[in-house]
């Protein structure tokens, strides 16, 4: 089987950190964690294009030197250049990329003035008290070091969703593409649609279980075996991540779907249930008096325990029994419910493509108006518009809108809430919007009451409609801003204004566990994808996982409406 995208994305991922700490020229830095990005987000197997002989040149930002290496990667699994930089580099140094506020250039320096090698060697040194004594550090700033340090360290070596599924649906196919397995599903936390994924279990039954384990062993993506067996095979593809193969008897297909699926806890408590009316309940099935009665579907297992059929994303433990045993578990939103997606990025700030790109694929996707929420002038890094910028993108979509058929682009901007609480536009500027997306991306260090405040004062401002990403979360990166949620979701419902879900990978934010408490508010939620090229809005089918874990209806998401009824219900009092 082929090299994977997001293979190849790792190794660009990889080259980059190392040209970093090196110092290398920033544009080159940039080129190639910009090509991982976009290789990632393609939805067609780039190995593919490489065998049909397509010009790879013709994805935005990949030139002919990457299109060498991409080729090179297709080739042979592995990239020359990638090994050349490890014998370099201390591999360990990119571990100290995830420190926040750290960045390559103190990295490099930390390796030359202090050895340091690693996220240990670091925080030996921070722990020494070496680091305060170099200039330019000072005791606060080890401190700091030190804090993020311990944050790494107890993050859960997880996967991001996006990740997991590019590696797994592959791996999957594959299974599927022998002819033997009758049924086959991923399960675990995956079918949960969890965030992040610690691993990948994957149920079939078929009657040569032979031939799917040697399948698993074959597929060209995997790095080991862990072990095989005649019902039982794990294995851990290139990529670091597991997947243990299930084969099961077709008759006991539903038991073992829904026991591994779990989670855990909502395991334990179908078990009591079962056990308080009688039965017993494994992988193998729901039993009584020594015979099995239901063991072929979930839904079989779940009736006879006098419940409705809890969705996956619904398996916590958080009340979906009980909600269940009432037949009241709300009816979730659906992927197909979605007409809009109200967050996105071109070209003109920190995109890769143009806003008539961005609109023709949403379009395919089935989207039925967007809006484009460039970033506001605080963002420097990425070259923020200000008021003369969006007048001429407004004429843009203008334009557009007079051109495109079956998609309508809303004028939009996606504007820093600065440290005071202010916008990071006038107020003239923003009441010419159609949608205003209010994001926190600096300052991020204050205490709850002072974000709490700061957020609360944005909000208030008559043009904001969506508070973007609310936490601020990087997954495995960087940690959620503090804030007092009730609060701002009693304003939310006060001023009518909205929280987003965006459904960036790296992100998932608003948490499904947050979301869900600041619906029992009566808060209202738009989903997004916050794509910044064309590959990215497809992200926002996770946005809507998310959602669906947050126990969200169609009715608390406003971009499931029609195009004038959303506008009617975006604006402010």
């Amino acid at each position: 089987m082929p090299v994977a995208n997001e293979h190849i994305a790792d190794i660009f991922r990889r080259v980059s950190d190392l040209l970093e700490i090196k110092g290398a020229n920033f544009y080159r830095v940039r080129a190639y964690r910009q090509a991982g990005r976009l290789i990632a987000q393609l939805d067609e197997p780039i190995v593919n294009m490489v065998e049909e002989g397509e010009d790879l040149t013709r994805l935005n930002g990949i030139g002919d030197d990457l299109a060498g290496k991409i080729a090179e990667i297709v080739q042979t699994g592995s990239l020359d250049q990638l090994k050349r930089l490890e014998a370099e580099v201390p591999a360990g140094l990119t571990e100290l990329l995830e420190v926040p506020g750290l960045g390559a250039k103190r990295a490099a320096e930390l390796h030359k003035r202090l050895g340091v090698e690693d996220l240990d060697g670091l925080r030996a040194a921070a722990v020494a008290g070496r680091i305060q004594d170099l200039k330019g550090y000072g005791a606060k700033t080890e401190q700091k070091i030190l804090k993020g340090i311990k944050e790494v360290k107890e993050r859960d070596k997880r996967f991001l969703l996006s990740k997991a599924d590019a590696l797994a649906r592959p791996f999957l196919l594959h299974l599927d593409k022998t002819g033997k397995a009758e049924g086959l599903r991923l399960a675990g936390s995956h079918r949960r649609r969890k965030a992040t994924v610690g691993d990948i279990d994957i149920i079939a039954t078929s009657n040569d279980g032979a031939a799917i384990m040697d399948a698993a062993v074959g597929y060209d993506g995997v790095e080991e075996v862990v072990q095989k067996g005649e019902k039982r095979t794990t294995v851990r593809l290139k990529g670091g991540l597991q997947v243990d193969i299930r084969v099961v008897p077709p008759e006991a297909f539903g038991s073992a779907l829904l026991y591994f699926t779990g989670a855990k806890e909502h395991n334990i408590a179908l078990r009591r249930r079962a056990i308080r009316q009688g039965y017993s309940l494994n992988e193998y099935g729901l039993h009584k008096d020594g015979e099995t009665v239901a063991a072929e579907t979930e839904e079989g297992i779940y009736g006879r325990l006098g419940l409705q059929w809890v969705p996956p994303e619904l398996r916590e433990d958080a009340g979906e029994l009980e909600a269940a045993a009432d037949h009241a578990l709300p009816e979730l939103v659906a992927h197909d419910d979605l007409r809009g997606d109200l967050h996105m990025h071109t070209e003109r700030t920190d995109g890769r493509d143009s806003l008539r790109e961005m609109a023709e694929r949403a379009r395919e996707l089935g989207r039925e108006y967007i809006a484009i929420t460039d970033h506001s002038k605080r963002v420097t890094m990425v070259k923020g518009l200000d008021t003369d910028g969006y007048a001429e993108q407004w004429e843009e979509v203008d334009a557009l809108n007079d051109e495109l058929d079956g998609i309508t682009i809303l004028k939009g901007a996606e504007v820093d809430i600065l440290k005071d609480g202010s916008l990071d536009l006038d107020d003239k500027t923003l009441e010419g919007f159609d949608v205003v997306v209010c994001s926190v991306h600096y300052d991020r260090d204050m205490d709850s009451d002072q974000m709490t405040e700061r957020i609360l004062k944005a909000m208030a401002n008559p043009n904001a409609n969506i508070l973007g990403h609310p936490r601020g979360r990087r997954l495995g990166r960087r940690g959620p801003l503090r804030f007092d949620i009730d609060r701002l979701a009693e304003a939310s419902v006060e001023q009518g204004w909205f929280f987003e879900i965006d459904a960036q990978p790296e992100r998932m934010d608003l948490p499904d566990e947050d979301a869900r408490h600041v619906k029992s508010a009566g808060a209202r939620f738009v989903v997004s994808s916050d794509a910044h090229n064309t590959g990215m809005l497809g992200h926002i089918d996770n946005g809507v996982d998310l959602a669906r874990r947050a126990w969200l209806t169609k009715d608390d998401i406003l971009d499931t409406l029609p195009l004038d009824k959303f506008q009617d219900a975006i604006k402010r009092e």
